[in-house]
């Protein structure tokens, strides 16, 4: 009869005991892995956010801006430039270099580098002031220039800039009072470009160059 059935092997305390045991290590597994799951849950909300680091913050930068090519950066009047492209201008074995900035406000900026003998930088930005050069001086925003030089120089472009890989520019300069310059340059008989501009004392502009070494 159905009553009389019995299995053998649960009848045994030993096996009862070890099943028993069994289910308790089961059991105590399943809750250590929970626990250990709310622990790291909770660690990875209470982590801190990594704050955004200066990445120049260690850069020294240079002074020599003499090394100043496109991709660089150049630090100059509390706000950080990016060297979008140069030129290379040469004219009867004497050579200068100018290099294009990105603004965020959108100007046509520059930086000029020549040795005449001694190392000259001009900061420069484009003005709708004037059009094209005339006579010997020229009023421009309350400022009077004087004609200093002119000449047609060969130039050679390296990054972006607004001008063909190579060509010839006409250029006139005019000196203005404590360091300012005003400057029209014409690329390839195109129309005339007016700058206004001032000179850079050494100390007041350093260069970040892009995967460098150079000093």
């Amino acid at each position: 009869m159905l009553a009389d059935i019995t299995i053998p092997f649960l009848e045994e305390p030993s096996v009862i005991v070890l099943v028993v045991v069994l289910i308790v290590l089961v059991a105590v597994l399943i809750g250590v892995l929970v626990m250990r799951g709310r622990a790291n849950s909770k660690a990875a909300v209470q982590q801190p956010q990594a704050k955004p680091e200066d990445p120049l913050r260690d850069h020294e930068g240079v002074t020599d801006i003499r090394t100043v090519r496109a991709g660089d950066m150049i630090d100059y009047g509390d706000q950080l430039y990016f060297v979008r492209g140069s030129l290379r201008l040469t004219e009867g074995g004497y050579g200068w270099s100018e290099h294009f900035l990105d603004d965020t406000r959108g100007d046509r900026i520059w930086v000029s580098v020549e040795e005449d003998p001694d190392l000259e930088v001009m900061f420069w930005r484009e003005t709708d002031l004037v059009s094209a050069p005339a006579g010997k001086s020229m009023q421009v925003g309350g400022v009077t220039y004087t004609r200093d030089e002119d000449g047609t120089a060969r130039y050679t472009s390296e990054g972006t800039t607004t001008v063909a890989a190579k060509g010839s520019v006409e250029y006139v300069d005019y000196e203005g009072p404590g360091g300012k310059a005003l400057s029209f340059e014409r690329f390839d008989g195109g129309k005339w470009e007016a700058g206004l501009g001032e000179s850079v004392a050494l100390p007041a502009l350093r260069v970040y160059p892009a995967g460098s070494d150079r000093t």
